[in-house]
């Protein structure tokens, strides 16, 4: 159940933060994609002259392409997964391609709107539009720019299908969850993290132009992912969060309510993880059993480390978080590449 969280985050943040602790790498922006903090590679401040190449980088930075990275990932698997074996090397160029512009995209156009929150957050202070390396215009023509090209690659190269889909996930993730969810709801990244769900459907509908079982299957382990991911991140950068205004669940709920509802999801996670099991060999049930074993023992030590009152290290289990998804994905990619038969049935 989505709930308003200002009244809750207004008390945190007179009582709370003071003096937000200085951030380190790492940090991953809450909709199902690691490393959200955008650290510029240059030394240029908004004090200096702008190079061609601080601008080339800024526009980069915009997009985001930690996060890119993660999506591309969890793509790559669902199309060897869609094939049963190795898909055309055209499609998987093409739909990698477009969705990295789509998420770029996406990306981009949530730094258009965070620019102001941005500039407040110790960990997003180096984002191009926080450091005025790019106007906000010229930014938000250069998002909406790659993201009808996105579209439009998709749908010509691949499937309609997939040029539809990306359309949603694109508008979805920059309408519900930045524009209305992010600063209103402490279970904003609950309900907008499905975007980043979207490019595991998507990549099986540009190799079949439909969308199978497996792929909801992995769009529900992604989605599960996504709360302990993020609120772990949160619970480290609590303070940080509160002074932006965003209410975050760490920032307006207790500790003890966050780990178990990290813990609660982990299990969501795990057991949408398992029912790929009946459509997969058994090279992917001798991993994702053990590292769902493992991820599970992280988020219960973290929850039973709160309850009494004990050193927690939230950040310990946002990493393992970023490791669990990619050992899965790849499981998921390696067992389908080898064409061997399904312990179950088969969605082909």
């Amino acid at each position: 159940m989505v709930t308003d969280g200002r009244a809750a985050l207004q008390d945190v943040r007179s009582h709370e933060v003071r003096s937000p602790r200085q951030p380190r790498p790492g940090a991953a922006d809450p909709v199902g994609g690691p490393a959200d903090e955008q650290r510029h590679t240059s030394s240029h401040t908004s004090a200096g002259p702008v190079t061609i190449a601080d601008r080339v980088i800024a526009y980069v930075m915009l997009t985001k392409p930690r996060i890119i990275e993660l999506l591309l990932i969890t793509t790559v698997p669902a199309m060897f997964a869609a094939q049963r074996g190795v898909p055309s090397l055209a499609v998987m160029f093409a739909t990698l391609f477009g969705g990295m512009l789509a998420a770029g995209s996406a990306n981009a156009l949530n730094c258009v709107y965070d620019a102001d929150i941005d500039e407040i957050m110790r960990r997003t202070r180096n984002r191009p539009l926080a450091r005025h390396t790019v106007s906000r215009r010229n930014a938000l023509i250069f998002a909406i720019a790659i993201g009808v090209v996105s579209v439009l690659f998709l749908a010509v190269t691949t499937t309609w299908q997939a040029g539809v889909l990306t359309a949603v996930a694109i508008l979805f993730y920059v309408l519900v969850y930045t524009m209305l969810l992010k600063r209103r709801t402490s279970q904003n990244i609950v309900w907008g993290g499905l975007a980043g769900c979207m490019p595991v459907i998507i990549g099986w509908s540009a190799v079949t132009g439909g969308i199978g079982w497996p792929a909801w299957a992995f769009f529900g382990v992604i989605f599960f992912w996504t709360p302990p991911h993020t609120w772990a991140l949160a619970m480290r950068y609590k303070e940080d969060y509160a002074a932006a205004g965003v209410p975050m669940l760490p920032v307006v709920a207790s500790e003890r309510t966050v780990v178990r509802q990290i813990v609660l999801y982990s299990w969501g996670m795990v057991a949408c993880s398992l029912a790929l099991i009946p459509a997969s060999a058994w090279l992917y049930l001798a991993i994702a059993v053990p590292a769902g074993v493992v991820f599970l023992a992280a988020a219960h030590s973290l929850h039973l480390k709160v309850v009494r009152g004990a050193a927690a290290k939230p950040m310990t289990l946002f990493h393992l978080s970023n490791l669990y998804l990619t050992v899965v994905s790849v499981a998921w990619a390696v067992d389908a590449a080898l064409g061997w038969a399904p312990v179950g049935w088969s969605p082909w």
